[in-house]
């Protein structure tokens, strides 16, 4: 978890949202099936101008000598992103956002199937998921820091991603001073969607199409 989510917004609503200046390599949006390895928009800072910047979905460690050369790594645990060797720079100086129409996640069938459930904000506006980068090479890489399930997940899945409020962007993003770890937590009960069931045809990567988010009977 967060292994698939959204992006239906329009690159320069994310931009003028987030108070970033646009890159001129952004993905194509929308996209109802980002899978790891895509690239997608991330918000940076840096000297307090803001970016909205393409890159990989799935965090590259600086020793790895190809991108294929441990696990793919696209999401980061709160409890131990500031001690794992592969991320405890990252987490300290660069944190960045990664803006979401909305995410899925997957439950058990009675027969072992896998069934999807996407969750999206409650108020309708993009999330934005907590997130670390690393520069490889010439590539800049990225993961979705995740932390134990609040309300709006709990019998669903033991993790959920970290949802960050408008209000604590600047902190996450390093422009207000220290004490980022406070906003690795649960998003409050409210802040999401109650999940809805959406067809099984997300399960594969190369799925494409709005269809892929209208509800299903449960």
């Amino acid at each position: 978890m967060c292994g698939r989510f959204t992006i239906t917004h329009p690159n320069e609503a994310l931009a003028a949202l987030f108070g970033a200046v646009p890159g001129n390599d952004l993905p194509f949006v929308p996209n109802f099936n980002v899978c790891p390895t895509n690239p997608v928009a991330v918000v940076t800072s840096d000297g307090g101008v803001r970016r909205l910047r393409a890159m990989r979905w799935g965090f590259v460690p600086s020793w790895y000598k190809a991108t294929n050369d441990g696990p793919l790594i696209i999401n980061a645990r709160a409890d131990t992103v500031a001690t794992k060797p592969a991320f405890r720079e990252a987490v300290r100086s660069r944190r960045c956002i990664v803006p979401a129409s909305g995410f899925y996640e997957w439950s058990t069938g009675e027969k072992g199937e896998k069934l999807p459930w996407y969750f999206t904000r409650a108020d309708g506006l993009p999330m934005a998921l907590a997130g670390i980068w690393q520069r490889w090479d010439d590539i800049d890489t990225v993961a979705i820091v995740s932390t134990d399930a609040g309300p709006v997940m709990a019998g669903l899945h033991h993790r959920e991603p970290v949802v960050l409020e408008q209000a604590d962007w600047p902190l996450w993003l390093g422009e207000a001073g220290h004490g980022a770890a406070v906003l690795m937590k649960a998003a409050p009960e409210g802040a999401l969607t109650r999940p809805v069931r959406v067809s099984s045809a997300v399960n594969s990567n190369r799925a494409a199409g709005p269809e892929l988010i209208v509800p299903i009977a449960a």
